[in-house]
């Protein structure tokens, strides 16, 4: 019994953390900007997410909570996704300030 409870705990925190990734990559990817978007946060996170799946193996406790982490996952990898188009998207707009800086004449 109370390993079933460890178990339902555990997947409540995993769906309750998770839950916020698919809101916070539609909020990038509608924002269409990576300012203000912390790759650093998003590798630990990452890193977070993987060690539990690896805790899972090294201990032998594979269940069914490993398919909230699995799920996870699959949501901070779309965060990854979001984050690098909108760097390439960032880049776009500053090269084309440059160009446009650069075709700028000024006649006296």
């Amino acid at each position: 019994m109370v390993g079933v409870m460890a178990e339902v705990l555990e997947a409540i925190m995993l769906i309750c953390f998770g839950l916020s990734w698919p809101l916070n990559a539609y909020k990038n990817y509608r924002a269409g900007t990576a300012a203000g978007t912390s790759w650093q946060f998003i590798a630990l996170i990452t890193a977070g997410y993987f060690a539990g799946i690896a805790a899972k193996f090294v201990s032998g406790n594979l269940n069914w909570v490993l398919i909230v982490y699995f799920i996870n996952v699959v949501c901070i990898g779309a965060n990854w996704l979001v984050y690098f188009r909108n760097r390439r998207l960032d880049a776009q707009r500053q090269t084309e300030v440059v160009v446009e800086e650069e075709s700028l004449v000024v006649v006296v």
